[in-house]
């Protein structure tokens, strides 16, 4: 398996790392109602779990940029460069909002969304 596949893949894991910081470690989850439980909880959980619905929303751009990349005959290590750069941004994303740091949040979702470009302008 190439790097820029493991990238995807790491990638489309991320909301998974969100989700256990929003429901992990909590002594009254309910998992015959977890939305309901969810839409309660305040402060870091209610942010992870944001970080979490974001994360599931940039997937497919991030994931279809590095095929098209690939499709279109770009470089291999190139792609895989950009894609775990964007692995990186989504990290310390996530670690924004939950740390709630709003601004800096923001503008690492702005990188990120630049390398998701950078990547579809590859295929060009």
């Amino acid at each position: 398996m190439n790097s820029s596949a493991i990238a995807v893949l790491v990638t489309g894991l991320l909301p998974l790392l969100c989700a256990g910081i929003a429901k992990g470690g909590a002594k009254n989850y309910d998992n015959h109602d977890p939305r309901a439980w969810m839409a309660r909880q305040p402060g870091y959980r209610a942010r992870a779990h944001a970080a979490e619905q974001n994360s599931l929303e940039a997937f497919p751009l991030f994931a279809v940029g590095v095929l098209m990349a690939f499709v279109a005959g770009a470089s291999p290590e190139t792609v895989a460069l950009w894609a775990w750069v964007f692995v990186g941004l989504r990290l310390v994303y996530i670690y924004c909002y939950v740390a709630d740091r709003a601004s800096l949040r923001s503008i690492f979702w702005l990188l990120g969304l630049a390398v998701v470009i950078r990547l579809f302008a590859m295929a060009f």
